[in-house]
């Protein structure tokens, strides 16, 4: 029998108001206690709003689809994250966010040619010759390999770049720092503390991080920005060319330098950090699950022996994808939906004010006893059925006009991934090793991923 892939056991009883504090400043899932999987919706008093976390397949479906406008995304969110990201989809709202939807729809577009795939291959191919380089049977700390390699797919999809170790290395620590420091600020601003708190706290290094990251990215952009002005596109077949082409039909113009910076920032954000959290809580799972793990690799056999993965193959891949699919649920890689109130409401029977926030938390309604059957248990065999799995009890790409617009890349990505490192090795977790399970921007492992990796 496979063992239960660890979550963080939550309290008996809900935290009084000040530990909730000193218990979330870390990661908000540490102040989870038994009833938040089992109800419908709650509520907690903050010395500034009250927030909503709604669990409810009805009250989830109002805050994310019927209701969407009344329901933007987190002002405080927002303001969070516009050190890295400045006015990027990821956090605007109403018509600017449809705008700049809609002009990003032809780069996304992109991602469906077999251009892309190639690239994907190249930087799996890097990470494959990385791991070959380790002893057989090395443990290896797969977090940090499969951060690096989906911040290399996005270098390279997006703008044509090979990420190097050395500037991977600085865009990749720059972002832990911002990753934890946006935890304590967000503490900090809810609780309505001072703001000198925050910065005894971190926040100018978070700020510094966010803008490291955001010159990192114009240094690129920058060379690109300026000879597409000069002499128009050609040379380039990537998301950033698309982008530099796009034209607002309103206004006949096309994105500014800092609105192609926002958006690509936000690329980087959203493309490589989501999909490392997922694979490296997909290789944690199979690495318990045996069973699994070998039906997995004789699929993989079936379908592609040993020749190079071609896209037709990572399509057919159904058992694996479903593993995938059962990691997300177990490990959502955005852990909670921010949204705030627009006026005053009712969800599920509670009066919600104008101005509180409301979270839809993937964590909790993933893991809720009345949708799930044993639902802390890792069954990859519940995605056999797409019929018992509605979109309001299950969303790792979030649900409604702000599904992500990257969810077919994404799944692609982390396919081609796990089949290469499947057909090659046999993951075994290291001997006493537990994650340390953290909520933050996205649910990751504090103290990393240590596997076990013996050539087949």
């Amino acid at each position: 029998m496979n063992q239960c892939p660890f979550f963080p056991t939550p309290y008996k009883n809900k935290a009084s108001l000040w530990l909730t504090f000193l218990l979330k400043r870390r990661s908000w899932l540490d102040g989870l206690y038994e009833r938040s999987y089992k109800m419908r919706a709650g509520s907690v008093r903050m010395p500034g709003f009250d927030l909503h976390i709604i669990n409810d397949p009805k009250g989830v479906r109002q805050v994310m689809v019927e209701e969407v406008k009344e329901f933007p995304k987190s002002q405080l969110l927002h303001e969070l994250l516009s050190p890295l990201l400045g006015e990027s989809i990821f956090t605007t709202n109403g018509e600017v966010w449809a705008k700049q939807r809609e002009l990003l729809r032809p780069s996304f577009e992109m991602t469906r040619i077999s251009k892309v795939f190639n690239l994907m291959s190249e930087a799996v191919n890097d990470l494959m010759q990385k791991l070959s380089q380790y002893p057989n049977g090395a443990v290896v700390e797969v977090d940090e390999q499969m951060t690096f390699v989906t911040a290399d797919v996005i270098f390279r999809t997006i703008m044509s770049e090979k990420l190097d170790e050395k500037r991977g290395k600085e865009v990749l620590d720059a972002f832990a720092i911002f990753q934890e420091k946006t935890v304590h600020t967000a503490m900090i601003r809810m609780f309505k503390l001072p703001s000198w708190c925050a910065f005894l706290l971190g926040e100018q290094k978070r700020r510094k991080a966010g803008e490291t990251i955001r010159k990192v990215l114009s240094d690129i952009i920058a060379p690109r920005y300026e000879a597409f002005q000069k002499e128009g596109g050609g040379k380039y077949e990537d998301i950033l060319d698309s982008l530099l082409r796009v034209i607002d039909t309103q206004t006949q113009k096309p994105f500014s330098f800092k609105e192609i910076l926002d958006q690509v920032a936000m690329l980087f954000l959203a493309g490589h950090e989501t999909t490392a959290s997922s694979l490296t809580w997909t290789l944690y799972i199979l690495s318990l699950a045996q069973e699994e793990q070998e039906k997995a690799y004789q699929e993989i056999i079936q379908i592609a022996q040993n020749e190079p993965f071609a896209l037709e193959h990572i399509k057919q891949m159904k058992y694996l994808t479903n593993i995938f699919k059962e990691s997300l649920r177990l490990y959502p890689p955005v852990g909670f939906f921010a949204r705030s109130a627009e006026r005053e409401t009712e969800i599920c029977d509670k009066l919600i004010q104008k101005g509180s926030g409301v979270v839809v938390a993937p964590w909790l309604i993933h893991r809720h006893e009345k949708y799930w059957k044993n639902p802390h248990e890792f069954d990859p065999t519940r995605h056999e059925h797409k019929e018992n799995i509605t979109k309001d009890t299950y969303m790792p790409f979030g649900m409604g006009k702000r599904i992500c617009i990257g969810e077919g890349f994404a799944m692609q990505e982390a396919i081609l991934i796990l089949a290469n490192v499947l057909r090659t090795y046999k993951l075994e977790l290291q001997e006493g090793f537990v994650p340390d399970v953290v909520g933050r921007l996205t649910i990751r492992s504090a103290n990393g991923m240590y596997i076990k990796m013996t050539r087949r």
